[in-house]
């Protein structure tokens, strides 16, 4: 959904309220899982060292059990402070050029593995009909226990959804860019506090 103005607190309430119950925007329900893109959609993949050990594996956990990584001035997750679990639904507030864009998702699926030499935290979301966009993007954490590194890994397939996102193609693969940018600076503050 696109506006021109910053919307209230009631708006974005009844937003979440109407996406709440629908179908995801897409078929390939949890396939970030498997690290695979299904066909017809472009991929995002990147990934940053945030430190080493297990507290900064710990940090970054907590960051994104708060949704840390949209913590960017320019995009907001709301409601704040949203319970991290399968079913919770969310929506993404950008301002970018004189408007704004408010984008419905609900979290897929959570993983949490600690077996072997690598630990990880993650969970991923689908988008709804209120999306500009239609995919998914999973956001994982982990520690090599074996070298220390802690990584912050996004995986996401997506595309367009709606007559203006498609319009505005360019635009959007640009946001796009920003957020992952952004989104790993994020990560990287909040794992080094």
């Amino acid at each position: 959904m696109f506006l021109r103005k910053e919307p209230s607190g009631t708006f974005v309430e009844r937003f979440i309220a109407s996406q709440r119950d629908l179908p995801f925007s897409y078929d390939e329900v949890g396939a970030t899982r498997e690290g695979a893109t299904p066909r017809g959609y472009l991929t995002d993949r990147y990934r940053v060292k945030l430190g080493e050990g297990e507290e900064a594996y710990r940090r970054a956990v907590e960051a994104l059990r708060g949704w840390r990584q949209f913590d960017l001035g320019w995009v907001h997750l709301l409601p704040p402070g949203e319970k991290l679990e399968v079913g919770t639904t969310v929506a993404v507030l950008a301002r970018h050029l004189g408007f704004r864009s408010l984008n419905s998702a609900r979290v897929v699926y959570t993983l949490e593995e600690s077996g072997g030499d690598v630990k990880r935290f993650g969970f991923a979301y689908g988008t709804l009909p209120g999306h500009a966009e239609r995919g998914e993007e999973r956001f994982v954490v982990e520690w090599d226990r074996q070298n220390g590194s802690v990584h912050y890994d996004v995986f996401a397939f997506s595309r367009p959804n709606q007559p203006l996102a498609w319009l505005g193609f360019p635009f959007a693969r640009l946001l796009q860019r920003r957020f992952a940018r952004d989104s790993k600076r994020a990560m990287i503050r909040a794992a080094d506090l």
